[in-house]
């Protein structure tokens, strides 16, 4: 049910600036206006919301890149499960998101994807956290940078499989993580790129050359970069060198500490900067669940102490939090809130070109809003103008 909301005495983080003591109007699921408590006038029919001093008003965070939550897998291909991540999603923060497949074979990734393009249509995804499209993970991989991708499933990179997917999907796959050296990687590469799609390079052993060429045919994003991909050395900048060097490459980064070391972290950032840094959870389903044994991909994942380990010892995603990564940034980097909000909220925006209507706090914008504690607690998160959750009162 859509009501009218006035956010008052809120410090409101916009995209340079912090606005203290201000309002936030919210009609029909947008801002409709934004400005300082001087100004404010008390509007009939809207239900007044107020924020304490230690409480800051964000944009919604987008997580481009997550398998599931709380139990729920995309791969699980139902409605209902997609359902579930959209409902869980707003306890940290997140607003919309990239449903993300991994690495399987055919028949599963296909039921996925038509998953996706019927719930797409259906009356519960405008419920939630609101799914923005599919992040395609696999299978177009390096065997040798496969990580948590089962190695069995790995294909060669394939327009005609693409095309047939993208259809299946209701055209809903916005991003696809593929290795550019494979046979046809630079010709799906230069294709995605022409079609309005994101290549994204993962799982990867690509030189430098090689990660050249896929930039000049429009690859611009690193997929959960450091992780899953040919590292730097001073002779050979590989994936992690091309990465750093290229201004136009976005890349993601998992900020939970465990995939990529705190020091890293703040050399990439001190590297790139804010602008072109877009955090990712990359969790699995084990996230806001106990620790204990799951899967992923049809294969054994235990989570322990925050670390999701496959059995032979690698990394299988994440449980991290999304309101948790835009914590550890600040703190392994120093970055102000500011920074930190662009890398969670405005550039993934920017990346899917949706910015026009998410991703900041902007009149004429989605009302999609963050309610937060300064130590980045969430107290209530707003989808299009909707409160999907309310922490503790």
């Amino acid at each position: 049910m859509q009501h009218n909301y006035s956010f008052v005495n809120a410090n409101i983080i916009r995209s340079e600036e912090l606005i203290r003591n201000g309002y936030v109007h919210i009609s029909n699921g947008k801002i409709e206006d934004i400005g300082d408590m001087k100004f404010y006038e008390r509007q009939d029919g809207y239900d007044e919301i107020y924020l304490t001093e230690d409480e800051l008003l964000l944009p919604g965070f987008i997580d481009i890149h997550i398998h599931g939550i709380n139990g729920a897998d995309m791969m699980d291909a139902t409605e209902q499960t997609l359902n579930d991540m959209a409902k869980k999603l707003p306890h940290e923060g997140t607003t919309s998101f990239l449903a993300t497949t991994i690495t399987h074979n055919q028949e599963n990734i296909e039921l996925a994807l038509t998953n996706v393009a019927k719930y797409t249509n259906s009356h519960n995804s405008k419920q939630g956290s609101e799914m923005l499209g599919i992040h395609l993970e696999g299978p177009f991989l390096s065997k040798k940078r496969a990580g948590a991708q089962p190695l069995h499933h790995i294909i060669s990179p394939s327009i005609s499989l693409f095309d047939q997917w993208q259809q299946l999907s209701g055209n809903s796959i916005k991003i696809v993580t593929l290795a550019p050296e494979q046979e046809n990687g630079l010709e799906l590469t230069k294709y995605l790129s022409e079609h309005k799609v994101i290549p994204s390079i993962g799982h990867s052993d690509a030189i430098y050359e090689e990660m050249k060429k896929a930039i000049n045919l429009g690859a611009k994003h690193v997929t959960h970069f450091y992780n899953g991909m040919r590292g730097i050395h001073h002779r050979e900048p590989g994936v992690v060198g091309a990465g750093l060097a290229h201004d136009s490459l976005f890349l993601e980064l998992i900020v939970d500490g465990i995939h990529v070391h705190p020091a890293v972290i703040k050399s990439t950032y001190k590297t790139k900067g804010a602008k072109k840094i877009i955090l990712i959870t990359d969790s699995m389903r084990a996230k806001w669940l106990e620790d204990g044994e799951y899967e992923l991909g049809g294969q054994k994942v235990s989570v322990r102490n925050n670390t999701a380990l496959l059995e032979d010892g690698t990394l299988a995603g994440s449980v991290l939090k999304m309101n948790d990564a835009v914590k550890n940034m600040m703190q392994y980097t120093g970055c102000t809130i500011n920074e930190a909000i662009q890398m969670a909220a405005e550039n993934p925006a920017k990346q899917l070109s949706v910015w026009d209507r998410k991703g900041s706090i902007t009149i004429g914008k989605d009302a999609d809003i963050v309610i937060v504690k300064n130590d980045l607690t969430v107290q209530m998160t707003m989808c299009n103008g909707i409160i999907e959750y309310k922490g503790a009162e």
